[in-house]
């Protein structure tokens, strides 16, 4: 099983990097994931056939566990991001993947925007989007606890989801 990080920071080795690693070890401390910090394709996400952005979308496509990661930027997710999530088709791009929604800002006044803007867009893209969005503090999230208690409570459905999927892509 293939567990995967997106991360749509124009900064690179940025702390939403650092924070989605941390959730996706989390939820699946089996695995080391693999991961995808966008702003290292630079000018490639802008087109369509790139080599290597077309190998990371494989690559997401064929994992069974995506943690997708973004800053909250302009009371949204990044362009990066989205300029990535436009390699995907619409309705089966993500199909078989469970997606996790991740968003860091300032403060809590963005809280609810890994549900009301991420998640959408990987359900439409058709994403398992079973999760609850995850919004973290910027300045506190290693420290806070958050990520620890998030993952904890979310591991085993998680393990449930991805076994769905594998079951129901072997059978």
């Amino acid at each position: 099983m293939a567990v995967t990080v997106v991360v749509g920071n124009p900064k690179p080795a940025s702390r939403t990097l650092t924070a989605a690693t941390l959730v996706a070890k989390g939820l699946r401390p089996d695995i080391e994931p693999t991961v995808f910090d966008l702003v290292s394709f630079g000018p490639a996400l802008l087109g369509w056939g790139d080599p290597a952005v077309a190998e990371a979308v494989r690559t997401v496509r064929d994992s069974r566990l995506v943690v997708f990661a973004s800053p909250t930027f302009k009371a949204t997710y990044t362009g990066l991001l989205k300029l990535f999530l436009e390699q995907f088709d619409g309705g089966t791009g993500l199909a078989d993947v469970v997606a996790v929604p991740v968003m860091l800002g300032a403060g809590p006044v963005h809280a609810l925007a890994p549900d009301l803007l991420l998640k959408p867009v990987l359900t439409e893209l058709g994403a398992t989007s079973a999760l609850p969005g995850l919004y973290l503090s910027d300045s506190t999230f290693q420290e806070d606890g958050v990520i620890e208690r998030y993952t904890d409570r979310w591991r085993p459905v998680v393990s449930a989801l991805v076994a769905g999927v594998e079951v129901t892509n072997h059978a």
